[in-house]
C-alpha cells in the first residue's frame, strides 16, 4: 500500500511540474500560434534568477531573513522572464506572426544565444540552489508514506498559477481582449483593441510563467544552461495532446503524460518510459488530431 501511495504522489508531482512548464507554452503556442523554441531558456532565466536571489539574501541581508528568499525568488523570476519575453516580442516575434517556420528558427536561435550568455555569466557547470528550511522534511501519511514538503509546495504553486491564469483569461477585461485578438484579430482591431499591446503582454505573461517554473525546478535539483531543454519536448506534447488553445486541455494533458510517464518508468526504465508515452500520444493524435479538447469553430457555407 505504501508503494502505491508513493507512486500516486510521484505521478501528481511530475504532472504538476509539467503543467507549470506547459502553462506558459499553452499561451504563446496555444493562444498565439507562435512556436517558441526559446521557451526552455525562459525556464533557465527563472532558475538563475532564483540562484541570484539566494546569493543576494545570503550576502546582503541578515541570516534570519534567508528563509524568506524563495518567495522573493518566485516574484523576481516572473518579472525577469516577463521583461525579457516582452522585449523579445517587441524586437522579433511581432514581425513573424503568421510565419510559423520563421518563428521556430528565430526562437531556436534566440535560445542558443541565451544559453551561451548563461554559460558566459555563470559558467557551464551546474549550480545548486539551497531550499529554505521550512521546505525541508516531509509530511508523513498513512502506511508510512512521506510526502516531501518541496513537492507539496510545487503542487500548491501550480494550483495558484493555474487559478490566476483562469481568472485573468476568463474573468478580467485584459483577458477578454486577449481572447478577442486570438479569435479574430481584424475584428478586435476594428473595435479599438490595440493588438500589438495585447500580443506583447500575452507573450510576456507566458514567458513569466516559464520563469516561475524554472524557479520551482531549483527545488528538485541543480540547474544549468541546458535545464530548459530537458522539459521543452514534454511541454509541447502536453499542449498538443490537450488541445491547442484550451486551458483545461493543458491540465488534462499534463496529468495524463505525468501519470503514464511515471508508471512506464516504474515498470521499465526512464528511456523506455518516454518512448512508450510518445508512441501512445502519436497513436492518440491519429484518432483525435486536434487533441483532447479541440476549439469549436463555425464554418460558413
Amino acid at each position: 500500500m505504501e508503494v502505491w501511495i508513493s507512486q500516486l504522489f510521484n505521478c501528481l508531482s511530475v504532472s504538476s511540474i509539467l503543467l507549470l512548464i506547459a502553462l506558459g507554452l499553452a499561451i504563446t503556442f496555444g493562444l498565439m500560434g507562435v512556436i517558441n523554441m526559446a521557451h526552455g531558456e525562459f525556464i533557465m532565466i527563472g532558475s538563475y534568477t532564483a540562484y541570484l536571489t539566494q546569493n543576494l539574501f545570503k550576502n546582503m541581508l541578515p541570516q534570519g531573513a534567508f528563509d524568506s528568499y524563495f518567495i522573493a525568488a518566485i516574484i523576481a523570476s516572473f518579472l525577469a522572464a516577463f521583461a525579457i519575453g516582452y522585449l523579445l516580442e517587441v524586437l522579433l516575434i511581432r514581425h513573424l506572426y503568421g510565419r510559423p517556420l520563421d518563428s521556430l528558427l528565430a526562437t531556436w536561435g534566440v535560445g542558443l544565444v541565451l544559453q551561451q550568455v548563461a554559460r558566459s555569466i555563470f559558467g557551464a557547470p551546474n549550480v545548486a540552489v539551497s531550499s529554505p528550511s521550512w521546505l525541508d522534511g516531509g509530511l508523513e501519511m498513512i502506511d508510512g508514506a512521506v510526502f516531501p514538503y518541496k513537492r507539496l509546495f510545487i503542487l500548491a504553486l501550480v494550483a495558484i498559477c493555474l487559478t490566476a491564469m483562469y481568472l485573468y483569461i476568463y474573468r478580467s477585461a485584459s483577458g477578454r481582449r486577449m481572447r478577442a485578438v486570438m479569435q479574430n484579430r481584424e475584428m478586435a482591431a476594428c473595435l479599438g483593441i490595440s493588438t500589438r499591446r495585447v500580443d506583447g503582454m500575452t507573450f510576456a505573461i507566458g514567458s513569466g510563467i516559464a520563469g516561475i517554473a524554472g524557479c520551482a525546478l531549483t527545488l528538485i535539483g541543480p540547474i544549468g544552461p541546458n535545464i530548459g531543454t530537458y522539459y521543452i519536448v514534454d511541454a509541447f506534447m502536453v499542449v498538443v495532446l490537450g488541445g491547442v488553445g484550451k486551458l483545461v486541455g493543458t491540465v488534462v494533458g499534463a496529468l495524463g503524460i505525468g501519470v503514464f510517464n511515471t508508471m512506464f518508468e516504474w515498470w521499465s526504465d526512464a528511456s523506455l518510459g518516454k518512448v512508450f508515452v510518445f508512441v501512445l500520444i502519436v497513436a492518440f493524435l491519429q484518432w483525435k488530431p486536434k487533441g483532447l479538447f479541440a476549439v469549436r469553430t463555425r464554418q460558413l457555407d
